[in-house]
Protein backbone atom coordinates (compact mmCIF):
# COMPACT_ATOMS: atom_id res chain seq x y z
CA UNK A 1 0.00 0.00 0.00
CA UNK A 2 1.22 3.80 -0.94
CA UNK A 3 2.34 5.76 2.42
CA UNK A 4 0.55 8.68 1.20
CA UNK A 5 -2.90 7.08 0.51
CA UNK A 6 -3.69 3.13 1.54
CA UNK A 7 -6.69 2.81 -0.95
CA UNK A 8 -2.99 2.71 -3.84
CA UNK A 9 -1.78 -0.83 -4.09
CA UNK A 10 1.25 -1.56 -6.01
CA UNK A 11 1.36 -5.59 -7.11
CA UNK A 12 5.20 -6.24 -7.08
CA UNK A 13 6.51 -9.75 -7.85
CA UNK A 14 9.90 -10.81 -7.19
CA UNK A 15 12.25 -12.59 -9.74
CA UNK A 16 14.94 -10.84 -11.89
CA UNK A 17 13.75 -8.46 -14.75
CA UNK A 18 15.60 -6.20 -16.94
CA UNK A 19 14.52 -2.94 -18.94
CA UNK A 20 16.14 -0.97 -21.66
CA UNK A 21 17.90 0.86 -19.12
CA UNK A 22 18.38 -1.19 -15.88
CA UNK A 23 18.00 -4.31 -14.04
CA UNK A 24 15.89 -5.07 -11.53
CA UNK A 25 14.58 -7.83 -8.61
CA UNK A 26 11.16 -7.13 -8.95
CA UNK A 27 8.19 -6.77 -11.94
CA UNK A 28 6.54 -3.57 -10.63
CA UNK A 29 2.91 -4.37 -12.22
CA UNK A 30 1.07 -0.95 -12.44
CA UNK A 31 -2.16 -2.10 -14.82
CA UNK A 32 -4.93 -1.20 -11.91
CA UNK A 33 -3.19 1.88 -10.92
CA UNK A 34 -3.20 3.48 -14.37
CA UNK A 35 -6.50 1.99 -15.40
CA UNK A 36 -9.00 1.27 -12.99
CA UNK A 37 -11.20 4.18 -12.56
CA UNK A 38 -11.08 4.38 -9.02
CA UNK A 39 -7.16 3.35 -8.37
CA UNK A 40 -6.60 6.12 -10.92
CA UNK A 41 -8.58 8.92 -9.81
CA UNK A 42 -6.76 8.14 -6.07
CA UNK A 43 -3.42 8.52 -7.85
CA UNK A 44 -4.60 11.33 -9.35
CA UNK A 45 -5.75 13.02 -5.51
CA UNK A 46 -2.33 11.94 -4.69
CA UNK A 47 -0.27 13.20 -6.97
CA UNK A 48 -1.72 16.56 -6.47
CA UNK A 49 -0.99 16.98 -3.05
CA UNK A 50 2.48 17.88 -4.30
CA UNK A 51 1.49 21.06 -6.42
CA UNK A 52 -1.96 22.37 -5.65
CA UNK A 53 -0.90 24.61 -3.42
CA UNK A 54 1.45 27.16 -5.36
CA UNK A 55 1.91 25.89 -8.97
CA UNK A 56 0.57 27.30 -11.97
CA UNK A 57 -0.56 24.20 -14.40
CA UNK A 58 -2.05 24.28 -17.80
CA UNK A 59 -1.09 21.27 -19.30
CA UNK A 60 -0.36 17.79 -17.93
CA UNK A 61 1.32 15.65 -20.48
CA UNK A 62 0.68 11.60 -19.81
CA UNK A 63 3.72 9.39 -20.48
CA UNK A 64 3.46 5.66 -20.13
CA UNK A 65 -0.42 4.90 -20.62
CA UNK A 66 -0.67 7.44 -17.94
CA UNK A 67 -3.98 9.38 -19.69
CA UNK A 68 -6.61 8.33 -16.84
CA UNK A 69 -4.92 9.55 -13.82
CA UNK A 70 -3.95 12.56 -16.07
CA UNK A 71 -7.53 13.71 -16.73
CA UNK A 72 -8.65 12.86 -13.25
CA UNK A 73 -5.39 14.71 -11.85
CA UNK A 74 -6.51 17.73 -14.19
CA UNK A 75 -9.97 17.11 -12.50
CA UNK A 76 -8.35 17.95 -9.25
CA UNK A 77 -6.47 20.80 -10.64
CA UNK A 78 -9.78 22.09 -11.53
CA UNK A 79 -11.49 21.32 -8.04
CA UNK A 80 -8.89 22.47 -6.34
CA UNK A 81 -8.82 25.88 -7.96
CA UNK A 82 -5.02 25.47 -8.98
CA UNK A 83 -3.90 28.53 -11.33
CA UNK A 84 -3.90 27.84 -14.79
CA UNK A 85 -3.26 30.39 -17.91
CA UNK A 86 -5.52 28.95 -20.47
CA UNK A 87 -8.64 30.94 -22.10
CA UNK A 88 -11.06 28.03 -20.68
CA UNK A 89 -9.60 28.11 -17.05
CA UNK A 90 -8.60 24.00 -17.45
CA UNK A 91 -5.75 21.89 -17.78
CA UNK A 92 -4.56 20.66 -21.28
CA UNK A 93 -4.13 16.84 -20.57
CA UNK A 94 -1.98 15.61 -23.65
CA UNK A 95 0.38 12.68 -24.85
CA UNK A 96 3.31 13.34 -27.00
CA UNK A 97 4.84 10.64 -29.83
CA UNK A 98 8.09 9.26 -30.56
CA UNK A 99 9.62 9.77 -33.92
CA UNK A 100 11.56 6.88 -35.63
CA UNK A 101 14.81 8.20 -33.97
CA UNK A 102 13.06 7.82 -30.28
CA UNK A 103 12.88 11.52 -30.15
CA UNK A 104 9.82 13.08 -28.36
CA UNK A 105 7.52 14.96 -30.88
CA UNK A 106 4.09 16.84 -30.63
CA UNK A 107 1.91 17.21 -33.48
CA UNK A 108 0.82 20.48 -34.64
CA UNK A 109 -2.51 20.93 -33.11
CA UNK A 110 -0.90 20.19 -29.64
CA UNK A 111 2.01 22.71 -30.04
CA UNK A 112 0.25 25.58 -28.62
CA UNK A 113 -1.03 23.55 -25.73
CA UNK A 114 2.87 23.38 -24.60
CA UNK A 115 4.57 26.81 -25.96
CA UNK A 116 4.21 29.00 -23.09
CA UNK A 117 2.21 26.64 -20.99
CA UNK A 118 3.24 25.37 -17.29
CA UNK A 119 3.78 22.01 -17.77
CA UNK A 120 3.87 18.73 -15.23
CA UNK A 121 4.87 15.25 -16.97
CA UNK A 122 2.82 11.64 -15.61
CA UNK A 123 5.41 8.89 -15.66
CA UNK A 124 4.65 5.52 -15.00
CA UNK A 125 8.38 4.87 -13.91
CA UNK A 126 11.41 6.68 -12.85
CA UNK A 127 14.49 3.81 -12.99
CA UNK A 128 16.78 5.84 -15.31
CA UNK A 129 15.66 9.70 -15.87
CA UNK A 130 16.12 8.92 -19.11
CA UNK A 131 12.31 9.60 -20.27
CA UNK A 132 12.21 12.61 -18.13
CA UNK A 133 15.33 14.18 -19.71
CA UNK A 134 13.93 13.69 -23.08
CA UNK A 135 10.37 15.30 -21.45
CA UNK A 136 12.07 18.02 -20.10
CA UNK A 137 13.90 18.56 -23.47
CA UNK A 138 10.65 18.18 -25.76
CA UNK A 139 8.80 20.79 -23.62
CA UNK A 140 11.92 23.43 -23.45
CA UNK A 141 12.58 22.90 -27.11
CA UNK A 142 7.97 23.44 -27.65
CA UNK A 143 8.57 26.67 -25.55
CA UNK A 144 7.07 25.18 -22.56
CA UNK A 145 7.85 25.59 -18.79
CA UNK A 146 8.62 22.64 -16.54
CA UNK A 147 6.64 23.13 -13.64
CA UNK A 148 6.55 19.09 -12.28
CA UNK A 149 7.15 15.46 -12.44
CA UNK A 150 5.30 13.01 -10.77
CA UNK A 151 5.65 8.86 -11.63
CA UNK A 152 3.85 6.35 -9.99
CA UNK A 153 6.94 4.66 -8.96
CA UNK A 154 10.73 5.75 -8.50
CA UNK A 155 13.88 3.73 -8.07
CA UNK A 156 15.86 6.40 -6.08
CA UNK A 157 15.34 9.01 -8.92
CA UNK A 158 14.70 11.81 -6.64
CA UNK A 159 15.78 14.85 -9.18
CA UNK A 160 16.78 15.16 -12.99
CA UNK A 161 18.08 18.29 -14.40
CA UNK A 162 17.50 20.37 -11.24
CA UNK A 163 13.58 19.12 -11.53
CA UNK A 164 11.90 17.27 -8.06
CA UNK A 165 10.76 14.41 -9.27
CA UNK A 166 7.32 13.16 -7.29
CA UNK A 167 6.42 9.65 -6.91
CA UNK A 168 3.68 7.74 -5.00
CA UNK A 169 5.40 5.00 -4.80
CA UNK A 170 9.34 4.56 -4.42
CA UNK A 171 12.63 1.97 -3.25
CA UNK A 172 11.66 1.80 0.24
CA UNK A 173 7.89 0.81 -0.74
CA UNK A 174 9.44 -2.48 -2.19
CA UNK A 175 9.54 -5.61 0.18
Amino acid sequence: PCSRNKNITLSVIPGHFATNHSHINYYIDMTGIKYRSMIAKQAGETIAQFYEHNTSIDTIICMDGCEVIGAYLAEEFANAGVNTTTQHHSCYVITPEFDRSGQMIVRENIAPMIKGRHVLVILATAMSGRTISKSIRCITSYGGIVEGISVIFSNNVNEIEGHRVYSIFDHDDLP
